[in-house]
């Protein structure tokens, strides 16, 4: 799978789901206490230097630990990560939430944004090629550690509020026809200050409207859980707008 092998694998998944729980870097130490790798701290502190070397993990401030890097959960989406289902009460009351709303384009959009965040725990953004945005959760953003940093938030927020920003992911939607797009950190921001932001999102597109509903927050946010949502509350918005009559 790539360029690592399976025991790299094996501790790259055990070092992104210890991230993802705790936002702190990762040490050998923790891996073998926690995880049955089968190896020994000295064996996994080589392996981690090697995937530091392949760019997977990178070294934060003074700590011993290391983090995942955008690369290392692009490859854990690609090839690692299991989506959780969606049970199916969930999805009835998801509907229920935002039925009443299905005759107003502008309410219908803002309440999914909040029901989507208040689910989640996470930014929720609705964004339409008309230029409107819709967001909910703030308060959430602000709970991670990650956003503490008020310079982060502040300019994360701008960002949101460009519609360059906005065009960019529609037309990337177009280009790609992907499901679901995934910005992760410097790279896809064009900015070394959002290096531990992520964004995931699913299209929407009906003959009366097009757009995008996703989530805002860390870089290690747990995709498998919310990959599902996002993509229940694009195919449900669609579902409602087409009811609609032009």
């Amino acid at each position: 799978m790539e360029e690592l092998t399976q025991r790299q694998i094996e501790i790259l998944k055990a070092i992104i789901q210890e991230y993802t729980d705790t936002g702190l870097p990762v040490g050998s130490e923790v891996l073998e206490k926690k995880y049955r790798l089968g190896v020994s701290p000295a064996t996994i502190r080589n392996e981690m230097v090697e995937l530091a070397k392949k760019g997977y993990l990178k070294k934060e401030y003074f700590s011993s630990g290391r983090i995942p890097s955008a690369k290392a959960f692009r490859f854990y989406i690609k090839n690692l990560m299991k989506e959780k289902e969606l049970a199916t009460v969930d999805e009835v009351a998801y509907k229920n939430s935002i039925w009443d709303e299905k005759d107003n384009i502008n309410r219908l959009l803002s309440q999914a944004a909040k029901v989507l965040a208040k689910k989640t725990g996470f930014l929720s953004v609705t964004a339409t090629d008309k230029g409107d945005v819709y967001y909910s959760g703030m308060g959430y953003l602000l709970e991670r550690q990650e956003f503490f940093d008020l310079k982060v938030t502040r300019n994360l927020f701008l960002r949101l509020e460009e519609i360059s920003f906005w065009e960019r992911i529609i037309e990337t939607f177009i280009r790609t026809k992907e499901e679901i797009l995934y910005f992760l950190g410097e790279e896809d921001f064009y900015d070394p200050l959002f290096e531990n932001c992520a964004s995931i999102f699913s299209e929407f597109e009906t003959d009366i409207l097009k757009g995008v509903i996703g989530l805002v927050g860390p870089k290690r946010m747990p995709y498998g859980v919310v990959v599902p949502q996002i993509k229940y509350f694009s195919h449900l918005i669609e579902e409602l707008l087409n009811k609609q009559k032009v």
